[in-house]
């Protein structure tokens, strides 16, 4: 779905930092990016594509404008991939409370 129209749930992106326009002392893959933030809401527009230039409004009422980066949002969690050592400590502590007891 690349169209949307008012009243769709959207996502938008605004740069607030150009990557020329970052702190000196930030990691040199950080410097490499622009400063990202993305908001969900309301299409304001009556109608817009992906990449436009749009209005939304928040849940909390908030007016914010940016580019179009997602129609009807997906809310994705995730917490990393899975480190072997921490869950093979997991398993070691939990045999050896076993043993205690």
């Amino acid at each position: 779905m690349n169209k949307a129209k008012r009243g769709d749930w959207v996502e938008i992106e605004q740069i607030l930092l150009e990557a020329n326009k970052r702190a000196d002392n930030l990691p040199e893959e950080t410097k490499k990016v622009p400063l990202i933030q993305w908001f969900k809401g309301y299409l304001l527009n009556d109608r817009a594509e992906l990449n436009d230039e749009v209005e939304i409004e928040t849940l909390i009422g908030r007016k914010v404008k940016g580019k179009l980066s997602e129609i009807n949002p997906k809310h994705v969690h995730n917490f990393g991939e899975s480190i072997k050592e921490l869950m093979d400590v997991g398993i070691e502590l939990r045999k050896e409370i076993e043993e205690l007891n």
